[in-house]
C-alpha cells in the first residue's frame, strides 16, 4: 500500500482518537466491535460513526461484518499512528521519496528541522511475497494465532534494539535514532548495496573487512543470518555497512553453526562470481580440511572464540525487555535443554514464600530448637510420602483425636457426617424415590397407613 502523507494533514484530534481506539481493541480482537471503539474513543454525540466512515474513506481501516459489525487497522493506519507519534516527539518533520523495497520492509527519507536527511524503516510483514514467517523467522514461539501487525512492531524492537548494541560496541551499522512501533528512524547511509556495485579497487580488501565481520559477531555471540550482498552497502571510500538485523540469532541456537556457514558462502560465492576472486575449494567440512580452510581463510564455526563481551544486558538495556524476547523467539523449537537448565536456575533462585506475606532468603540460618510451621509441613509431607497406608493423604485415628480435641465444634461436624456416611453404607438412609415412579393412590398400601395412624390417636 503506497504511503500518502499529504492525507495525514487533513487527520483532526478525533480521527487519531478513534484511530488509538482501533488498536487498543486489537490487543485482544481481531475485529474490534464498533460498539467497543465508540466506548473507548469517548467522542460526544455519536461523533465516532463519523470519524469512522472517513477512515474508511483514506484507507486507514478495513471494515468487516461477516460475523458481527468491527473494525481493523490497516498498514496505512498504523503507519500514520506510528508517524503523528514520532512528529510529536521531534524526530522529524518531513517524509520524502520511498529510497527502498524489501520483502520485509519499506524504507523513506526523512528531514529533521534543521534539514538533516534520516532514514525511515517501516515493518511490514505479511506480504505476499513473504508469508512464511512462522518458518523463516523466529518472532514467536508457542503461539498459534498472530497478527501482522504485532509482528511487524516486534521484528522493529528487535532490529532497534540490536542496532543500538551493535553501535555501541564499534560495529559499521547505520545509528540508531528512535523507534515506534512498526517504525525504525536510522542515519542514512551515503552508499549503494554491494549488488549493484560491478567495480571495485581493492575487492581482496573488501572481502576480508566483510568476512571479518562475521567473524566479529560470532565472537560477540551473534549470528546475522541473511549476511549477504543485498545487506551490505559500500560508499565511494569502499567503507562496508552491515544492515537489516531482525533475524539475528545467538550462538547457542541449535541451527547456529548452519546460519554461520550459509553467511560464509554467500559471501565467498558473490565474490569468486563477481569479481572474479579465486578461492580453492574445500573436500569437505570436517575436522581433517582443516589445514586447506586455514589456507583460503574460510573461517569455521567450531574455531570461533568467544570473547566476554556478550550483548544480552545491552540489548536488555536498549527497551528489548524479557518478555519481549520470549514472543519472539523460536515458534518453530528451540533447543530443550537450554530452556530445562534455565528453569531450574530460576527455580533454584526463587525465594521461599511465606503464609505472611514475606520472604525467606536462603542465607538466613534457623536457632537451634525453633521449628517453622513451613518445616513442619514439610516433615509431615514426607512422612506420608514414605508411608505405604498413607499414600492417599489419610491421618491414623490417634493423630486425627489429638488433632482435633481442643475443636469441639469441628469433632462434632466430623462425627455427624461420619454417621451419615455409616448410615449410607448399611442402608439405614430413606430412599428417596423419584418423581416419575408409580404412586398408590387408594390402594392396599395407602388402607394400611391409614390404619396405623388411626390406631396411633387412639
Amino acid at each position: 500500500m503506497k504511503l500518502d502523507v499529504d492525507v495525514l494533514r487533513y487527520l483532526s484530534k478525533d480521527d487519531f482518537r478513534v484511530l488509538t481506539a482501533v488498536e487498543m481493541g486489537m490487543r485482544n480482537h481481531e475485529i474490534v466491535p464498533s460498539e467497543l471503539i465508540d466506548r473507548i474513543a469517548s467522542l460526544k454525540h455519536g461523533g465516532t460513526y463519523k470519524v469512522l466512515k472517513n477512515l474508511l474513506k483514506h484507507k486507514l481501516l478495513h471494515h468487516d461484518s461477516s460475523k458481527y459489525d468491527g473494525f481493523r487497522l490497516t498498514y496505512l493506519g498504523y503507519d500514520f499512528l506510528a508517524i503523528k507519534t514520532l512528529v510529536n516527539r521531534g524526530v522529524f518533520t518531513a517524509v520524502g521519496r520511498q529510497i527502498g523495497v524489501g520483502k520485509e520492509s519499506d524504507i523513506f527519507e526523512v528531514a529533521k528541522e534543521d534539514g538533516t536527511i534520516l532514514a525511515m524503516k517501516l515493518h511490514r510483514l505479511g506480504r505476499v511475497s513473504f508469508r512464511a514467517v512462522k518458518s523463516k523467522r523466529d518472532y514467536l514461539k508457542h503461539r498459534s494465532s498472530y497478527n501482522w501487525l504485532y509482528l511487524s512492531r516486534l521484528a522493529a524492537l528487535k532490529e532497534f534494539a540490536f542496532m543500538k548494541a551493535l553501535e555501541e560496541h564499534g560495529f559499521p551499522v547505520p545509528l540508531a535514532v528512535d523507534s515506534n512501533r512498526h517504525c525504525v528512524v536510522m542515519s542514512l547511509i551515503q552508499g549503494y548495496p554491494l549488488v549493484q556495485v560491478k567495480e571495485l579497487q581493492n575487492p581482496d580488501t573488501v572481502f576480508e573487512t566483510i568476512v571479518g565481520l562475521v567473524v566479529r559477531l560470532a565472537e560477540h555471540g551473534l549470528i546475522h543470518c541473511d549476511f549477504n550482498e543485498f545487506n551490505i552497502m559500500i560508499d565511494d571510500d569502499e567503507k562496508v555497512t552491515m544492515i537489516d538485523f531482525p533475524q539475528m540469532v545467538s550462538v547457542s541456537h541449535h541451527n547456529a553453526q548452519m546460519y554461520f556457514d550459509r553467511d560464509v558462502e554467500c559471501i565467498f560465492k558473490f565474490f569468486s562470481k563477481r569479481f572474479n576472486l579465486s578461492f580453492e575449494e574445500n573436500a569437505g567440512h570436517s575436522d581433517d580440511s582443516k589445514v586447506d580452510s586455514e589456507e583460503v581463510g574460510r573461517p569455521s564455526f567450531a574455531d570461533i572464540k568467544k570473547v566476554t563481551g556478550f550483548l544480552d544486558k545491552e540489548l536488555s538495556a536498549s527497551g528489548f525487555t524479557r518478555k519481549d524476547q520470549d514472543d519472539i523467539e523460536r515458534f518453530t523449537g528451540d533447543d530443550v535443554e537450554k530452556d530445562l537448565d534455565s528453569d531450574d536456575k530460576e527455580s533454584a533462585d526463587e525465594p521461599i514464600e511465606k503464609d505472611e506475606g514475606h520472604f525467606e532468603e536462603e542465607g538466613n540460618p534457623v536457632e537451634q530448637g525453633e521449628t517453622s510451621k513451613e518445616d513442619t509441613e514439610m516433615k509431615q509431607d514426607v512422612v506420608s510420602e514414605n508411608e505405604g497406608p498413607n499414600d492417599l493423604g489419610t491421618v491414623p485415628e490417634e493423630d486425627r483425636q489429638t488433632e482435633h480435641e481442643n475443636e469441639p465444634e469441628l469433632t462434632k461436624r466430623l462425627n455427624k457426617q461420619r454417621r451419615r456416611a455409616i448410615q449410607a453404607v448399611q442402608g439405614g438412609r430413606k430412599n428417596f424415590t423419584s418423581r416419575n415412579s408409580y404412586k398408590d393412590k387408594g390402594g392396599r398400601s395407602s388402607h394400611n397407613s391409614k390404619i396405623q395412624k388411626q390406631l396411633g390417636n387412639w
